[in-house]
């Protein structure tokens, strides 16, 4: 059973004055031209933008608007995904005029859904404190931190919500990234946003589903950090019994891998992955590279993690922001892309920027059954 669906279309807010609406276009024209450089993106240039006026007609703030619109159809989720965490093109201000640009279009399509959810937790992490612990960021919390894009949120959250929570529960249940990954729980949580329907745009929804992605921000940071954590001591008690190399062939590596190599690939992996939340094949490695360890030193792919390396990965997740972005990571996330492509000699091993996982074996993700709306006021 799925939320109940408004039966008119979500409001676009009163229209705004031409001037307010070029500013933002203005404000949005740098941000676009460096995304259609950075990804190749065809498309034709809009030369009253070009232009820059200070007092344009009406046909150019169309023309205008409509040269976005076509860009916003092009640029893919994980490419504006990348973009704002590894570029420094756009300021917490910038942030906040491609949020109300997503939130004013009239059709939001899954694509448009995708984006305003990646930014605003991108909004939210960029100023949550360092030291915010999981409790302190409850709903009242992240609807203050909100307030700037959705100004004051009524608090009384519809209880399908709650679903959110159960699937939070389930992350922090788990003891590896191969379980958050392959276990059903992301996938729980996107059925929670394709669920929503037009509901997602509630404004108690969007300080739920920002909330909910901080938080699993964090727990998947303390997994993969753990996972590494784990990795390298793996390597350190194999160097200490003599081994000098390893079959990591499932991980994409060879078949006598050195694990010094193997080692500076890991302490790189440890920046680079604070900079992409869903990057696709490079988890996939660092998870097989695990189980690869593992099985170097006859244990289960699961082994030793619990002990040695979560608690130093929650210490180090608390000095991070417990988030997978940082406000500043461009330069610190270019090097440690550029170290690991000078170790990583295979093809395979660049660096993929692929959408999100695609779990196959995830659970329905089924809100309790009395707690659908019959309608929304």
């Amino acid at each position: 059973m799925t939320p109940s669906q408004p039966s008119s279309s979500q409001s676009s807010g009163p229209t705004p004055d031409p001037g307010a609406l070029w500013s933002n276009v203005l404000r949005l024209h740098p941000i676009y031209a460096e995304l259609a450089r950075e990804f190749v993106i065809d498309t034709p240039a809009c030369a009253d933008l070009e232009a820059r006026g200070d007092t344009p007609g009406p046909e150019s703030v169309e023309r205008a608007q409509q040269w976005l619109n076509n860009m916003d159809e092009k640029i893919q989720v994980h490419q504006l995904r990348q973009f704002l965490q590894t570029s420094s093109v756009v300021d917490p201000e910038g942030l906040v005029v491609l949020l109300k640009h997503f939130l004013a279009k009239t059709t939001k399509s899954d694509s448009v859904r995708d984006k305003i959810d990646f930014l605003l937790v991108q909004y939210f992490s960029q100023d949550a404190p360092t030291e915010l612990p999981d409790d302190n960021a409850d709903i009242a919390y992240v609807a203050k931190g909100l307030e700037p894009i959705l100004g004051a949120v009524e608090l009384k959250a519809p209880v399908w919500l709650n679903a959110l929570d159960r699937v939070l529960d389930s992350a922090r249940r788990c003891r590896s990234l191969d379980e958050l990954l392959h276990g059903g729980v992301l996938d729980q949580g996107r059925k929670a946003k394709v669920q929503a329907g037009d509901l997602f745009y509630l404004p108690i929804a969007l300080v739920a589903f920002t909330r909910f992605g901080y938080l699993m921000r964090r727990v998947f940071f303390r997994l993969m950090l753990a996972d590494l954590n784990n990795i390298l001591d793996g390597l350190t008690e194999l160097e200490e019994k003599g081994v000098e190399t390893i079959d990591c062939r499932r991980a994409q590596f060879s078949d006598k891998e050195p694990i010094i190599r193997l080692r500076m690939i890991c302490q790189s992996w440890k920046v680079m992955f604070q900079a992409e939340y869903s990057s696709g094949q490079p988890l996939r490695m660092l998870v097989d590279l695990r189980a690869s360890v593992n099985g170097a030193l006859g244990l289960g792919p699961d082994a030793g993690a619990d002990e040695k390396a979560a608690p130093r990965a929650a210490a180090a997740a608390a000095g991070a922001g417990g988030s997978l972005t940082t406000s500043k990571p461009a330069q610190a996330c270019q090097g440690a892309a550029e170290a690991a492509t000078e170790l990583q000699e295979q093809p395979a091993m660049q660096r993929v920027d692929a959408p999100e996982f695609e779990i196959s074996a995830a659970e329905e993700w089924k809100p309790d059954g009395d707690s659908q709306p019959d309608e929304e006021k």
